[in-house]
C-alpha cells in the first residue's frame, strides 16, 4: 500500500514538472516572437510643440542604449496642432529612423486593418 502511494505521488510531481516545462517552451517561443518583432509605441499629439522633443529624445536615448530593447518604433501622429508640433515632429523624424510620423487618418486605417 505505501508503495502505491509513493508511486502515485512520484507520478502527480511527474506530471506537473511536464507541465510546468510545457509552460516553459510555451512562454520562450512567445517571447521570442516579440523579440523578434519589437513593440510599437503609437503617440498622438496635439499642440505640443513645448513639450514633445524631449520626450521622444528621452524615448529614444532609452532605445539606443538599451534601456528599452523590446521597443522597435514610435508612431506619432499629429490630432490638428496649430502651433509647431508638427514642424518638430518632421525634423526629429528625419534624425532618427526609429520615429514614424503619420497621419491620424492613415494611423486609424492601419489600426483597422489590424488582425
Amino acid at each position: 500500500m505505501l508503495d502505491f502511494i509513493l508511486n502515485c505521488i512520484l507520478w502527480t510531481l511527474a506530471l506537473y514538472g511536464l507541465l510546468d516545462i510545457m509552460k516553459i517552451v510555451k512562454n520562450s517561443y512567445v517571447n521570442k516572437r516579440i523579440e523578434s518583432n519589437g513593440i510599437f509605441v503609437i503617440v498622438a499629439v496635439k499642440n505640443q510643440e513645448h513639450q514633445i522633443e524631449g520626450f521622444l529624445r528621452s524615448v529614444i536615448f532609452r532605445i539606443l542604449y538599451g534601456k528599452e530593447e523590446y521597443l522597435k518604433k514610435i508612431i506619432v501622429t499629429d490630432l490638428d496642432s496649430i502651433d509647431n508640433t508638427k514642424e518638430i515632429l518632421e525634423k526629429i523624424s528625419k534624425d532618427y529612423e526609429e520615429i514614424k510620423v503619420i497621419t491620424w487618418e492613415d494611423c486609424k486605417k492601419q489600426l483597422d486593418n489590424m488582425e
